[in-house]
């Protein structure tokens, strides 16, 4: 897949196929949409195209609103696209001035003149242009004029499409690591960078590598303990997680931290993938360190038990 960070980077290619849309999580309902263009593309000789934004157009256009997070990283939403088959990536940035444009101007500009369009597939709800006035209906009304055909993408699809994105960060925030997964059709996972903590994890016996997720709008999963797969270096392992504020010694600061099982390597400073696999149990305040100790080895014989009911190759 070739990726693109801005429109102008992008030549025209023969017969594209095009789509439009956020695609945060490029979950299940996403896919649904993204099978339909490359059937489309299949059956025509063509190449598939994906149009999306970042930042956010809620970020630019509702800058107040701090609690806008998302299920993926443009990295993340990249990769995912990516595994799908798609051709080409285009992740140009969006601004007031872009949404400004009318609708005319959009569909002659942008998609015309700049993507070269064959085909577009679009839901009967896409809007786009100045105070998103424009829509299916002004792509049917000028396809003939610039010479592109219309797919639209049924009610049902779309419908499907808002449902899973809510259901999932409702999941996620609600520490449903199941449902939110079910939605996904893949695990849920962070990517981070390994820095330095204090080393309490160390002195309890359960040394932890500490997660610093850079990408602030990244929607984080609620407190608690997870099972989890952890991706480093090519590499695949099993281990716990926790997320939360530590409140047994009072901790300040909202920690994302693993401990991989049959796993002693210092690994500061590199990017590590944690899926979530299941959630074990909410973030609990103990009365010393020596009950969070006991805690912590139940955890993990809790943790494998659920690797090993649901994945029977953990057990070995």
């Amino acid at each position: 897949m070739k990726i693109y960070h801005h429109i102008d980077e992008f030549t025209p290619v023969k017969n594209a196929v095009v789509t439009i849309g956020t695609f945060d999580g490029v979950h299940i309902g996403h896919r649904k949409i993204i099978s339909r263009i490359k059937e489309v593309a299949a059956t025509g000789d063509g190449e598939t195209v994906i149009l999306t934004f970042f930042p956010h157009p809620r970020m630019i256009l509702n800058p107040e609103d701090e609690k806008i997070k998302l299920i993926t990283t443009i990295a993340e939403k990249a990769e995912l696209l990516e595994s799908m088959g798609i051709d080409h990536l285009i992740i140009t940035p969006f601004s007031r001035d872009f949404s400004n444009q009318t609708a005319e101007g959009y569909i002659r500009d942008v998609l015309v003149n700049k993507i070269g369009i064959k085909t577009i597939v679009i839901g009967y709800d896409h809007r786009f242009g100045k105070d998103r006035l424009g829509g299916l209906e002004d792509l049917l009304r000028l396809a003939p004029d610039y010479g592109f055909d219309v797919v639209e993408i049924p009610e049902q699809d779309i419908h499907d499409v808002a449902i899973s994105s809510t259901r999932i960060r409702r999941a996620l925030l609600e520490g449903e690591i199941n449902i939110a997964n079910e939605c996904l059709g893949y695990p849920f996972f962070i990517t981070g960078r390994v820095i330095r903590g204090d080393q309490l994890g160390r002195t309890l016996g359960y040394p932890t590598a500490n997660l610093m997720v850079e990408e602030k709008y990244k929607l984080i999963p609620a407190d608690g303990i997870y099972a989890v797969k952890v991706k480093l270096d090519d590499k695949e392992y099993t281990g716990m997680a926790y997320i939360g504020h530590r409140p047994t010694v009072n901790g300040m600061t909202r920690n994302i931290e693993v401990n991989i099982f049959d796993f002693n390597r210092e690994i500061y400073g590199q990017q590590l993938r944690m899926e979530f696999l299941h959630f074990v149990r909410d973030d609990i305040k103990f009365a010393s360190l020596e009950e969070l100790t006991v805690q912590l080895a139940k955890d993990k014989e809790d943790v494998l038990a659920l690797l090993v009911i649901n994945n029977p190759q953990f057990n070995t």
